[in-house]
């Protein structure tokens, strides 16, 4: 493992693998190099890239300086870039995504960008509207952990954004919810950070950009997937066979390969 230092001085624990241009993995929701899909994507494509993952702020092994705001986190992001190689790749899961689309908008050194499955509505009746709703679950994901009740922050973000009852019903079962709710307080950083995500953050991202959803995902999922590639200057769409809210790293690596090459 590497680390970044961030403009406010936190520490980003990274790590690399492989050979040939710099491409960064930016986690979704809950996700870090220790848990989640990024670790086994980044083996298949390490044959054709340097690929980087790394810890965003409040999770696995990088630090976390308060208070929280989304432009910390694009800070975090330019600083990983800088370490992986400038310009670079950076493909983005979830809020992840939506991370990915404002460090390309803030002006990031980012050559090109992929999203799988961005949570981006478009069509709500007014982004004070659609902000102030997400800045609610924010805060009471807040309150709940500050309560201590790290558990029931967890099930509630899913909850709350539509992940299926019956994968909510397990969760507390699941081998890796402990992990989940170490970090329970990141699930608040997520939600602010899709709600800084607006349709004119979205005309300002210049640069060639693939959007990606599951052909198993839900109608909504699909459908914001396929609205934020129309509203995009240099946006494509794709739908790959996978999963609700996923496609496996040994589908969705052939893609990424051929739109980076």
């Amino acid at each position: 493992m590497a680390t970044a230092t961030s403009r406010d001085g936190t520490r980003i624990g990274f790590e690399r693998a492989g050979a040939g241009p710099a491409l960064v993995l930016v986690d979704a929701a809950g996700g870090f190099r220790g848990f989640g899909p990024m670790g086994p994507l980044a083996e298949r494509l390490a044959d054709r890239f340097t690929v980087v993952t790394y810890d965003r702020r409040g999770r696995g092994e990088s630090g976390d300086t308060p208070p929280y705001a989304v432009e910390r986190e694009v800070e975090d992001l330019a600083a990983v870039i800088e370490a992986a190689g400038e310009p670079a790749f950076v493909h983005g899961f979830s809020s992840g995504a939506a991370l990915g689309l404002l460090g390309a908008a803030a002006g990031l050194p980012i050559a090109m960008l992929s999203l799988l499955e961005p949570p981006i509505t478009l069509d709500r009746p007014s982004r004070e509207d659609g902000a102030q709703r997400e800045g609610d679950l924010a805060a009471e994901i807040d309150e709940l952990v500050a309560s201590g009740r790290r558990a029931d922050a967890v099930e509630h973000f899913h909850r709350s954004i539509g992940v299926p009852d019956e994968i909510v019903a397990g969760l507390r079962q699941a081998p890796f919810f402990p992990a989940l709710e170490g970090i329970a307080h990141t699930l608040a950083y997520d939600s602010r950070m899709t709600s800084a995500v607006s349709a004119a953050t979205l005309r300002s991202v210049t640069v060639p950009t693939l959007v990606i959803n599951s052909s198993s995902s839900d109608e909504r999922l699909r459908g914001w997937a396929a609205d934020v590639a129309a509203a995009l200057p240099r946006g494509r769409h794709l739908t790959l066979p996978g999963e609700w809210h996923g496609v496996p790293e040994k589908v969705l690596a052939p893609a990424l390969a051929g739109f980076f090459a």
